[in-house]
């Protein structure tokens, strides 16, 4: 279901911010629009940046919150949930999960 949501939402997913709204639509229970200006803060760009590939590119990997093709030495899995759960601030049920067991 998540995928379907991030899909739906029409931002690209992981290319542009649409994982990272879709995940404040759905811990937060926020309305899209909502979503997106609060995602887009939290990143410091405007709302309409937030599905132009061109910046979120570098952003993400700056970030270290995950890419659609890694990038060597990049975050990925759950070290890029991680920094998307701290950037967000936001409970990863995964990412907690994770933190208890090291």
């Amino acid at each position: 279901m998540h995928i379907a949501h991030i899909m739906a939402s029409c931002m690209g997913g992981i290319r542009t911010a649409g994982d990272l709204v879709a995940w404040m639509q759905m811990s937060r229970k926020m309305k899209i629009d909502e979503a997106k200006t609060y995602v887009a803060g939290k990143l410091n760009i405007d709302v309409m940046d937030l599905t132009n590939e061109e910046i979120m590119r570098p952003l993400r990997e700056e970030l270290g919150i995950g890419t659609v093709t890694s990038v060597a030495g990049g975050p990925k899995g759950i070290r890029a949930k991680m920094k998307i759960a701290e950037l967000l601030d936001i409970n990863i049920p995964s990412v907690d999960l994770f933190k208890s067991q090291i």
